[in-house]
């Protein structure tokens, strides 16, 4: 393991460590389904939330996460801070952590992550940024696995942004985990050696079909055309994506196959890059996804907190392999 304290992106994180968070989140529904839902590993630990953006999954499987493990959650939006009248990042960053154990927080620029990262004396994780959602690959990665049984050799389309934050921490950690990512996007959405890098970007494949992009595809995903924070430019993306990179069930039928799935990360703009039949299908996986942002959270705030935590465990459980 390389020891990384913080989690602003996957990467920074090996094969092996993204892998072992995913077979930790699958231990810890197990446990949570046998009624181990308070394992107060974190007793006498507290954890500072930081919200610029609205949340609903990423705020409540935080909070219950750290709850559940013992920890004291407090939840501070910007405007509650200092940080709304000016007060540097750096020196938040400072106060909170000498009276928080971890800071996470969800932010309009990358940016400020990494200098919450860099004067923090704590982890740091990301709750979602303009450029990474690492959280919700996590989480992603588990329910494919949970329904695939594997993910090496698993085949993903990506259908929309290809700069978008949820794609992007998908493709990092994907290639890693030896998935086979496709993205279909118009050519000013491209993927971003920026974002990516230049190995991961080398090894995906980017279409600007749709329906090429999905022929065979295990798993179909999307999100939404116009994130938190691009309103103004609402108008000109939707005359971009629609209809051509809509999700729909004609879209679909160019899968091929029976047996693929499809993901979100909500909330879903429905109507725009998907259609409600669509997220009502047998196929759709979408609230699993959002439950296993619960268990993905507890994960990470053990591995980050108290990584030798199955130590404490009166047994050591079944090691799932998702390989």
């Amino acid at each position: 393991m390389s020891g990384v304290l913080h989690l602003l992106t996957l990467r920074d994180y090996a094969a092996d460590e993204i892998e072992s968070l995913i077979r930790d989140a699958v231990l810890l529904k197990k446990l949570r389904k046998l009624g181990l839902k308070r394992l107060n590993l974190l007793n006498g630990r507290s954890v500072a939330m930081i919200f610029e953006k609205p949340s609903t999954r990423t705020r409540a499987s935080f909070t219950v996460a750290a709850y559940e493990l013992g920890a004291f959650p407090v939840s501070y939006s910007s405007s509650e801070l200092q940080l709304a009248r000016g007060e540097p990042v750096k020196d938040v960053a400072r106060v909170l952590a000498r009276y928080h154990d971890l800071i996470a927080a969800r932010v309009y620029r990358h940016e400020d992550l990494e200098e919450l990262a860099r004067y923090s004396g704590v982890p740091v994780v990301n709750l979602l940024s303009d450029k990474y959602h690492p959280l919700q690959a996590l989480a992603d990665y588990m329910t494919i696995f949970e329904k695939k049984g594997r993910l090496s050799g698993v085949t993903l389309a990506f259908i929309g942004d290809g700069t978008d934050n949820v794609f992007n921490s998908l493709a990092i950690a994907g290639v890693k985990l030896g998935v086979r990512i496709r993205v279909a996007a118009p050519r000013e959405y491209m993927p971003s050696e920026e974002l990516l890098g230049r190995d991961v970007l080398s090894r995906i494949e980017v279409y600007e079909d749709p329906e090429e992009a999905v022929r065979d595809a295990d798993v179909v995903y999307t999100d939404v055309f116009v994130s938190m924070g691009q309103e103004k430019e609402r108008e000109y993306r939707l005359k971009v994506f629609l209809p051509k990179y809509q999700v729909n069930s004609q879209l679909l039928r160019s899968v091929g196959r029976e047996d693929f799935i499809f993901m979100h990360c909500l909330p879903a703009h429905r109507g725009e890059e998907v259609t409600d039949d669509v997220i009502e299908s047998p196929q759709s996986v979408v609230f699993d996804q959002a439950e296993n942002r619960l268990h993905t959270s507890k994960s990470v705030l053990l591995h980050l907190l108290v990584p030798e935590w199955r130590k404490y465990m009166r047994e050591e459980p079944l090691q799932p392999d998702i390989r």
